[in-house]
């Protein structure tokens, strides 16, 4: 008897939580829904009223583009990355894993870029995954597919794209990221490179960094997207300022006529320069997506842009020196050659087609 009533009050405490989790996360959407239209007058008010900055200036140009992208950015990464911790509650990546080893190459590279843009899992990295896909039998090429498309798309750069550039330019990244994780991965399967992975990758037991999947109530899963939310957004705010806070100088202080000079149209190097550039800085889609917003604004070429920020996102010095302790150099540096190959195509491309 005992027993029972301790079940059921357990059953009770489960349910009180999960209509309190639905109840203060529809109140949130309800605030956000509000508040988020209201940005630019907020950042004005800040601005021209409050710090009693002069319109036009320079400098109240810069500050403006910081407040109201810092509550921006702020808002729609928290929003996304709530909805898609309630998605990823529904997949089993176990499931996808044993789903990738068993496809033909092309589909199973198609797959795994897809199935990149949605992670990772839990807290992991592209990286730890990526052990995982190989020690589960995924193949080579096909986790390649994977470890270019989770750093270089996501849905968080995706959606914040979206907010700041509109869908168009979303949609270009998007497809763009996509066909270079599936084709670089494709060629790199072809290259039957197994050997130069590290040998301890193959020793390693199936990665364990994504639990078991449980069965979860809404309660456990709004839970579980708000944890989401606490973390990512707890590990990007510092380079998401820094970002905004580079990009709002460009906005305000760069000549757009610099700008279109050193990332134009006009300039075959405007690309290699931009991946360049890009590779030694340290940043996430959240942090290069204002400085990009930026320079778009001061004319710089899409083609050289997408260039940049896909370079700072998939090339960055500190994946390469993690992912060494996975690849052997041989491998790394084939790795990084045909990912470079890739982005100087769809820069120069795009930069064609957009002249």
């Amino acid at each position: 008897m005992n027993k029972q009533c301790s079940c059921q009050n357990k059953k009770n405490v489960a349910t009180l939580s999960s209509a309190l989790g639905i109840t203060i996360s529809l109140l949130s959407l309800i605030i956000w829904l509000l508040l988020y239209p209201q940005l630019s007058n907020i950042a004005s008010m800040v601005v021209y009223h409050w710090l009693g900055a002069v319109p036009g200036s320079r400098s109240a140009d810069s500050v403006h583009f910081f407040i109201y992208d810092s509550i921006k950015i702020m808002m729609l990464l928290s929003l996304v990355i709530f909805i898609v911790g309630i998605v990823r509650s529904f997949i089993d990546p176990e499931k996808v894993r044993r789903f990738l080893a068993d496809r033909a190459p092309l589909t199973s590279n198609m797959f795994s870029a897809s199935f990149g843009i949605i992670t990772p899992f839990c807290s992991c990295s592209a990286i730890p995954v990526f052990v995982g896909f190989m020690t589960a039998g995924v193949p080579l090429g096909a986790t390649f597919s994977f470890l270019v498309s989770s750093p270089m798309i996501n849905e968080v750069a995706l959606i914040l794209l979206y907010g700041l550039l509109g869908w168009k330019i979303a949609l270009l990244y998007l497809a763009t990221g996509w066909t270079i994780a599936v084709v670089s991965g494709f060629i790199l399967g072809k290259l039957k490179l197994e050997k130069h992975v590290e040998g301890w990758v193959y020793e390693e037991q199936r990665a364990s960094c994504c639990q078991e999947m449980l069965t979860l109530n809404w309660g456990m899963r709004i839970q579980e997207a708000w944890q989401s939310v606490k973390d990512i957004v707890g590990k990007v705010w510092v380079f998401m300022l820094i970002g905004i806070a580079i990009g709002g100088a460009i906005h305000g202080y760069v000549p757009q006529t610099l700008m279109a000079h050193i990332l134009g149209h006009a300039t075959w190097w405007s690309v290699p320069l931009a991946i360049l550039i890009g590779v030694p800085l340290y940043s996430n889609a959240a942090g290069v997506i204002p400085v990009v917003e930026a320079l778009l604004s001061k004319g710089a070429a899409l083609g050289s842009v997408l260039a940049f920020m896909m370079s700072v996102v998939a090339l960055s010095l500190p994946e390469m020196l993690i992912l060494r302790r996975v690849l052997k150099p041989k491998l790394l540096a084939i790795f990084v050659t045909i990912v470079t190959l890739g982005i100087l195509l769809i820069g120069f491309l795009f930069n064609a087609l957009l002249m």
